[in-house]
């Protein structure tokens, strides 16, 4: 079993920057791919960025590619989302998520192929 906190989130103005920051407890998330995921309002949740279990291999949404980061410190257990340059359209509740893996590389897109989540962390851009 995973625990996830996500925090981090807040207010921000259009074009600001927030870091938000995913915490795991219960077991170590060596071997664990990472994901974080938005939903905003009356929306689907959907995928923001990808990371595998080593860090070598990251991924990203095309509406945040260029402005947003992920990371991760396996001797923290810490998922990071560094996020630039944001725009009111990045409103949104934000969840981590984590799947076992077995090799170094996999990434995965689908909030259905996530074990385990976060309860989220509000992010709002004002215009």
């Amino acid at each position: 079993q995973v625990q996830l906190v996500e925090s981090g989130g807040g207010l921000v103005q259009a074009g600001g920057s927030l870091r938000l920051s995913c915490a795991a407890s219960g077991r170590a998330i060596g071997y664990y791919a990472m994901g974080w995921f938005r939903q905003a309002p009356g929306k689907d949740r959907d995928f923001v960025a990808a990371i595998d279990w080593s860090g070598a291999y990251s991924n990203y949404a095309d509406s945040v590619k260029g402005r947003f980061t992920i990371s991760r410190d396996n001797a923290k257990i810490t998922v990071y989302l560094q996020m630039n340059s944001l725009k009111p359209e990045d409103t949104a509740v934000y969840y981590c998520a984590a799947k076992r893996t077995f090799s170094s590389g996999n990434m995965y897109y689908s909030a259905g192929s996530y074990d385990y989540w976060g309860q989220g962390t509000q992010v709002t851009v004002s215009s």
